[in-house]
């Protein structure tokens, strides 16, 4: 019997290291899985926060400086997540989920930095052409006038007043009419003013003045010539000094309202009755920009250069 007895405890013994041994194994097994996990976890959240610093630096560096401001805000959205997850001390989220919305910050800063860029080459090209044409000898024009052989005097600009120049977006502005903020509007993509300063209308304006100057560049084989297009409040009061009852009363401009721009005051390239304008006049309104009655050639303010988008 001692020895059955001694048998039995033998193969106990066995057992109960062997149970021992998995239970070692089993709990080295986790711990290897959860430090694995965790490493993961680690690097997800840390290609994450790289993702985020980029996305700061692109909405830094693009603001103000794309067609369309969308593509900066689609980025804005994703960053406003994709923070909170990335930081160490909130360690919460998992790794699909910072791998999710890794992806989607790095497609979205990827789409706002080629807009930046596009707009950047775009600027680029627009001061060249607006420096090649500031050194066009006064009183030249790209097209004759109606009827006529050579450049006339009269082809020289009509107007004799101070210089003033389109105006930037309005740094806090609240919407009112020469008080539009950045994101209200959006710079066009061929034209800078002669001081460098971006074309400027509201985003929906400036989106059909685009599809209206691939047209007219089609027709003439040149981008539409622009003067003016938004004007801030400060610029109106000074024009209204300037000009007289000529210029709108502060407040109440269309151009203050982001939806009006003004050609240069050439007679033989927009005047009445050249080709340029009865062009515009004819296919503007196709693209929501017309003339307003008050500024055609028997209306109470006549005025050949002005057209306004009215949608």
């Amino acid at each position: 019997m001692r020895a059955a007895d001694a048998a039995h405890e033998r193969v106990a013994d066995a057992a109960a290291s062997e149970a021992h041994d998995a239970a070692v194994r089993s709990a080295v097994d986790a711990a290897a899985q959860r430090s694995a996990a965790a490493r993961t976890q680690d690097e997800a959240r840390a290609a994450l926060a790289g993702l985020v610093e980029q996305a700061r630096a692109t909405l830094a560096a693009s603001e103000g400086a794309v067609a369309d401001d969308a593509v900066r805000q689609a980025v804005a959205a994703v960053l406003a997540e994709a923070e909170p997850a990335a930081d160490p001390a909130s360690p919460g989220a998992s790794v699909a989920t910072l791998r999710r919305l890794a992806a989607a910050l790095a497609a979205a800063e990827a789409t706002a930095a080629q807009a930046h860029a596009e707009w950047t080459a775009a600027q680029a090209s627009a001061a060249a052409a607006a420096a090649a044409r500031a050194a066009r000898p006064s009183g030249t024009s790209t097209s004759p006038g109606p009827g006529s052989g050579s450049t006339p005097p009269s082809c020289e600009t009509t107007y004799s007043g101070p210089p003033f120049y389109t105006s930037p977006a309005t740094e806090g502005g609240d919407g009112t009419n020469g008080k539009l903020p950045p994101s209200a509007l959006a710079a066009v993509s061929w034209d800078v003013d002669p001081r460098g300063t971006p074309y400027y209308l509201r985003t929906d304006a400036t989106a059909a003045l685009e599809r209206l100057n691939a047209a007219f560049r089609a027709r003439f084989g040149h981008d539409l010539d622009l003067d003016l297009t938004y004007r801030d409040y400060a610029t109106q009061v000074a024009m209204r000094d300037a000009l007289g009852s000529v210029a709108a009363v502060p407040g109440t401009s269309s151009h203050g309202t982001g939806l009006a721009l003004d050609v240069p005051e050439l007679p033989c390239e927009y005047g009445w009755g050249t080709p340029q304008r009865e062009w515009l006049v004819a296919n503007g309104p196709s693209y929501g920009w017309v003339v307003p009655s008050w500024a055609r050639q028997n209306g109470s303010n006549p005025e050949y250069w002005h057209f306004e988008y009215r949608g």
